[in-house]
């Protein structure tokens, strides 16, 4: 019915608003949007079961609650069956544990102090830093890279007397801009992942990420976008001359962290080639690795019960909930056909302008993520953007790697486009440090236009 789809808007608008406004509450946010929507959707069944006309009476009541009850259970057992990919989030939280693993047993210090005693100044030891901080947080989820590659940052920029701000800014901008990159490396991928095997099975597996049809795919249009932020900082970075940098060396704790990491990515890629997309096996088995780490800590490493807990306890659970939350209502908007709705309305505004689509999709899409949580703005976006290269003849790849390039990459826009930015702001202000919105935009603007950009013209050039 009619009023369904409005209603169910008018939920999908408050979650985003509540969301902006107190995004630490974002999971509460999305989980009470998503009973919201089904019980919307329930209402609306019944409504639609009775013919859609009003019902007067004890026993016309009765029969209304009944039928929205029954509505209830079956639009729960689809959200459970249907709505909900239980594969992205074994992928996402096995993941997490892998990394908190990685980051305890110290290999990225250890990986770190190698580069910058192998380095012949200071200019490229920070620019070889920001490069390995990126391609960790390809496989790492961004905040947990930030926070282990901080301490060095702050180091060197204590000995050699500089000021941390644009060093920590790197650490952050290039872990987002990589989280693009793989399968693992941020929700978006594996969202984007999930809808592929939906739309275009078998979709986008582990290696699909690298390789397409023969051709380079989104993980070469974020090194393009690596290579040219690269550059951006060591033209900063020059300026601190040509002296040697040195720092106290770390001692890696366990090697067996490092395995698990190889494991999961020679896995995926195994599982990738053989099924294709996202599959049950990919799911079990990085949650099941992560079980294996879980053990390897409590039992080989004898860490205490407590410290294992605290472990599992402080894993990034607000995003978990987050996405169950978004997952149903995202598919409420879609079943209701507001997407249909939008992408007609879009098509509309682009007519047959192919160039026209990809800019615009782009340039909204960071504006958008540079102060709005990407993760439920891809969620709606990616069947629109299929919708319109459908349309118009297009590879798919087009236009939704230009979502992902502009969502991912604008979330450097603003010091709070992307978690890693609050985090790192939050540790330069216990540093003494205060950086204020436009001192961000400083350097968030310029690096977000030109990896864009750069991200944007391979991805136009390979796929048009």
């Amino acid at each position: 019915m009619l009023y369904t789809k409005w209603i169910i808007l008018g939920i999908a608008f408050l979650m985003y608003t509540l969301i902006v406004i107190f995004p630490e509450k974002k999971s509460w946010t999305a989980l009470g949007a998503a009973l919201l929507a089904i019980a919307a959707r329930a209402a609306g069944g019944a409504g639609e079961a009775g013919g859609g006309l009003p019902a007067f009476g004890a026993q016309a009541g009765a029969n209304a609650v009944a039928n929205a009850g029954a509505n209830a259970l079956a639009l729960f057992r689809e959200a459970g069956g249907e709505l909900i990919n239980w594969d992205v989030l074994l992928i996402f939280i096995g993941s997490l544990v892998i990394a908190e693993l990685f980051i305890y047993s110290r290999a990225p210090a250890v990986i770190a102090d190698s580069i910058v005693d192998a380095a012949p100044n200071v200019g490229i030891a920070m620019v070889l830093i920001l490069i390995m901080t990126g391609i960790i947080s390809a496989f790492v989820e961004n905040v947990a890279t930030v926070l282990v590659m901080a301490p060095i940052a702050l180091a060197l920029c204590a000995k050699l007397k500089l000021n941390p701000m644009y060093f920590m800014t790197g650490l952050a901008v290039m872990a987002n801009l990589e989280g693009t990159a793989t399968l693992v490396g941020d929700p978006p991928s594996m969202i984007f992942a999930d809808f592929t095997a939906k739309e275009y099975p078998p979709g986008y597996g582990f290696n699909e990420f690298f390789f397409h049809e023969g051709k380079p795919s989104i993980c070469f249009s974020v090194q393009i976008g690596l290579l040219v932020g690269a550059l951006f900082f060591y033209l900063i970075f020059a300026k601190n001359g040509a002296q040697k940098a040195v720092i106290e060396k770390e001692k890696l704790l366990s090697i067996v962290p490092s395995i698990l990491l190889i494991l999961m990515i020679v896995g995926l890629a195994a599982l990738s080639f053989l099924y294709g997309g996202i599959s049950h096996a990919s799911g079990a088995l990085v949650m099941g690795l992560g079980a294996l780490g879980i053990l390897w800590y409590r039992f080989v490493r004898k860490e205490t019960t407590a410290k294992t807990l605290k472990i599992i306890k402080e894993l990034d659970w607000d995003t978990v909930f987050f996405l169950v939350g978004i997952f149903v209502v995202v598919g409420a908007v879609s079943k209701v056909g507001l997407l249909d709705d939008f992408a007609a309305l879009l098509s509309r505004v682009i007519g047959d302008n192919v160039i026209l689509g990809f800019v615009l999709i782009t340039l909204v899409s960071v504006l958008i993520s540079g102060f709005v949580d990407n993760v439920p703005y891809i969620m709606v976006m990616l069947p629109v953007s299929a919708g319109l290269v459908s349309r118009m003849g297009l590879h798919p790849e087009l236009y939704m790697f230009a979502l992902l390039i502009g969502s991912c990459l604008g979330g450097n826009l603003t010091p709070f486009g992307a978690s890693a930015n609050i985090v790192t702001v939050g540790i330069l202000r216990k540093q003494g440090v205060k950086m204020t919105f436009f001192q961000w935009l400083k350097i968030g603007l310029p690096f977000t236009l030109l990896t864009t950009a750069a991200a944007a013209l391979f991805t136009w050039f390979v796929w048009k």
